[in-house]
This record gives structure tokens, sequence and C-alpha cells, in this order.
């Protein structure tokens, strides 16, 4: 047996794992952990969330009606930042796990597992652990894949590529689900898997970047032992990961100074460059030149000094094929060019919209309203400044994303990437949305130093959604293939 398989398959009782990062820690290694932290965030203070007003009220109302586990949870508390968009993110996923629709109940949570243990999401595989069972789920299942339907592993492909490399999807595999056997999938069943895998994906992306703390102990017979902590997450303070150019700081008058200066220098760059695109519109060419120069930039964003490999302990990896299989950059150097994904030719609008409602009857007008908003969201706010236009800067954080993914738009400027988001920004980015399970406070603190944890939330919706969104086209557009 190598190195490798020897870790992934050692016995977990030899581990705890991070709950916060979710990395696997050995249980002999010398380290202080300090208490949980209190509230629904590591990342965010407690009393963010304290004050009783109109929001919280709306929040508890839109658990009451949505909620499927029964309680208002910590990602519903740090969405509730953004009410209108919480509303859209709740009617969404309890469509996907509670109305009449292609999947038994139970599969809908099976499949929500196996998407979150990509990702070593281990606050996402217990609240569905508890949620498989509830819906008459059995418990051998969660005893690993071996032990699931063959109709269920056969997703185990699909699920890999959508979370890690989701360009890669084919036709081919498409066929190979829907193909006429005993453990075949119908086109209906297949999309909505595909939604559920999707937004699980995106939905840990969310999870780590905004420091979800876990509910509380979970039962450790069927779901994963965890240990949390406050400030840092224990890897940081056991490896000290550090990212070039950041480091741990402290709110001196001088620091605040610098924060004001980074914030008016940001906002000068956007006056700058709305009055130059007012000015002179840049050539169709010169703009797909600007897409392959941001797409090979990218190459150079990096997460930090992590180990190349991330220890999966057997609780989390039983519910996944392939552990080592991961985020590998789409613009990589020295490798065959792979053809860009062009959303003039495959949109969500013009094209995904329509497949998936003709085949999931209405989750296409709950999944368009969800991007709308989320793409659409403002108050015209800056830090402490008001009356400023954020659609660039909104734009540049959703189109980025989509950039790392191969996706590019033929009407924007990937220069403009560049001139708003600063190294730090990227780093966390790129860590956020394609190995989110490296995340931690430090990236989180790292960039917009004088923004408001709101907007930072804000943020990381709109990663999630972009995330999403990148998911679906590659797996609609391989759909479409092959039903023409």
């Amino acid at each position: 047996m190598n190195r490798r398989n020897s870790q992934t398959l050692c016995d977990s009782s030899d581990f705890l794992i991070c709950g916060n990062c979710q990395r696997a820690l050995r249980k002999d290694k010398k380290m202080l952990i300090p208490p949980p932290s209190r509230g629904p965030s590591a990342f965010i203070p407690q009393k963010e969330f304290g004050q009783a007003n109109d929001v919280n009220k709306l929040t508890n109302r839109l658990a009451e009606e949505y909620s499927t586990s029964g309680r208002l949870d910590n990602i519903t508390q740090v969405m509730s930042f953004h009410p209108q968009y919480l509303e859209s993110f709740l009617r969404t996923q309890f469509y996907l796990l509670r109305v009449d629709g292609p999947l038994p109940y139970h599969y809908r949570h099976y499949i929500a597992i196996m998407a979150a243990a990509r990702h070593q999401c281990v606050y996402l595989i217990n609240m569905h652990v508890e949620e498989f069972l509830s819906t008459g789920g059995s418990a051998e299942w969660l005893s690993g894949l071996e032990y699931i339907p063959q109709k269920l592993k056969n997703l185990n492909e699909i699920n890999k590529l959508l979370a890690h490399r989701p360009w890669l999807i084919k036709k081919e595999h498409i066929q190979k689900l829907v193909r006429t056997g005993e453990n075949n999938w119908s086109l209906a069943e297949l999309v909505h898997a595909v939604v559920l895998l999707a937004h699980y994906h995106a939905l840990a992306s969310f999870v780590f970047g905004s420091g979800i703390n876990p509910e509380r102990d979970p039962d450790t017979q069927n779901g994963i032992q965890t240990a949390v902590r406050n400030k840092f997450c224990v890897c940081d303070l056991a490896n000290d990961n550090n990212i070039e150019n950041i480091s741990q700081t402290s709110n001196d008058a001088e620091q605040n100074g610098d924060y004001e200066s980074e914030l008016e220098a940001l906002m000068e760059r956007m006056k700058k460059l709305q009055e130059e695109r007012e000015d002179e519109e840049a050539s169709q060419e010169e703009m797909a030149t600007r897409f392959e120069k941001e797409k090979k930039e990218s190459l150079l964003v990096v997460s930090g000094a992590f180990d190349e490999e991330v220890i999966s302990t057997s609780n989390v990896s039983r519910y996944i094929e392939d552990p080592g299989f991961g985020y590998k950059d789409f613009a990589r150097r020295g490798e065959e060019h792979l053809p860009t994904f062009r959303a003039h030719d495959y949109s969500w609008e013009d094209h995904g919209f329509s497949l998936v409602n003709r085949l999931y009857s209405d989750i296409g007008h709950l999944l368009d309203d969800k991007f709308r908003m989320v793409y659409n969201l403002t108050y015209n706010t800056m830090a402490t400044h008001e009356d400023v236009d954020t659609t660039m800067l909104r734009r540049a954080l959703f189109n980025y994303v989509h950039c790392m993914f191969g996706i590019r738009y033929d009407d924007y400027d990937y220069g403009e990437v560049n001139q708003l988001l600063e190294r730090t920004l990227k780093v966390y980015i790129k860590t956020v949305t394609c190995y989110p399970e490296r995340a931690t406070k430090r990236m989180y603190d790292s960039y917009w130093r004088q923004f408001k944890h709101s907007e930072k939330v804000h943020v990381n919706i709109l990663l999630m959604e972009a995330r999403m969104q990148a998911e679906l086209l590659y797996a609609l557009r391989a759909i479409t293939q092959h039903l023409t």
C-alpha cells in the first residue's frame, strides 16, 4: 500500500477534524486548541449578530417557513446580513430538498453528503446525516459508498468532476448515466441530482469562506467528530500557513489609516475605469487577449504554503471515491490547450434556464431568481462611503470566478479584474472557490480590511453563486449535447 492510501485509509480514531478548515489533524500532535468560539461564525464577532430588530424577526420567520433542519442554523444567521438573498436561497433549497420532485427524499440528502464530502465539509455532512435518517434513509448507507445502491454509486464520477474540474464533463458522462438498464437515471432525476451537487459544492465554499461554526457537538455514532477553535485555525497555529505579503494585523490608528487609503485607491480605480469605458471601448480581439492573459495570471495566484496532500479521515472519505482528485488550473502550463467556454454560445439565461425548467419543473425559475438577486444585490455602499455604484466590482468578482473555470463573456473587459481585485483578494477567491477546505481566518481578514463583515459575507455569496452557475453551465451543456 502506498503512502497516500495508508494515510487515507488509516483509523479515524487517530484524528480530529478542525471545525473550521475541516482538515484532519493527528491527535498526537502537540498543539493547543483554543476553546470554541461563540456565535455562528469563527470569523465574525458574535456582537455583529446580537441585535434584535426587524431583520432578525424576518430571519426567524424565514427559518420557520423554509428550514429543513427544524432550527435557525448558523448558515442562515450569517446569510441574514442579506435578508433579500436569504429568502431566495432558503426557498430554493427547500424546493430541492422537501418539495415533490424526481428524486426520493432520502436520496436528496445522501447526494448532499456526497457533494459536501468532496471538500471534507463536516458541517454539511453532519447536517444531512441527520436529515437523511429522518427522511427514512438506511443507517447502513452511512457506513460508506459500498453500502449504497449502484444507482447512487454511479454519480461518483460526475460529483468528482463537477466539484473540481467541471470543464471535463462531456456528453459521454451523461450517456453513461441515462443508458437503459436497472440503475439508469432519467433526465429529470439527473438534473435534480446535478443541481443538488452544484448547490452543496458551492455551499461548502460559503461554509468555509465564512468560518461557519459547528451547530453543536455532533452525534459521533453517525456524524463526524470535530475540533473547534477560536480566532485562528489550529492548522494555522500548528503549521503557520503563511501567505506572501499577508500578516496578522492590529487595530492601531496608523493601520486604520492605511486601510482607508487602500479603500480610497480602490474607489479611484473604479472611477478611472468608468471614465475609460466612456472614452474608448476595447475591440473584441483586445478583450479576448485580456481574458487569456487573466486566465494565465490566475495560475500565479496560490493559496499559501499548504501541504500538497490533505489527509482525509476514513469518516469523510467513505463518502467519496478518488479522494486525491482535486482542482487543477484550467490553463495549466505545459498541457494541451483546452477550449474556452464562451458564455455567448451557451449561457444560463438563453440555454440552461429553459433546459432545467423543462426537465425539473419550477427549479429553473427559483435558480434564476437567486442568480439575478445576487448579481444585482447592492446597498450602494463601500465601507464608510455611501451612494457608490458597486456594479463594476460585483461583476469583477463574479466573472473572475468564471474565468478560473474557463468561462468567458465576450462583452466583458477582463483587464478590469486586475485593476479592481488586489492580490490578497484573489488568493481568497481562488481558495474559497477551488479548495475551500483550505480557507482560514487570516485569508478572510487580509483583504478589504476597511470593509464591514456584512460586505465580506456579500462577497462570499457572490463567490458561491458564481461557482454554482459555472458547474451548472458545464453539466447542462453536456446534457444539451446528449439531447441533440
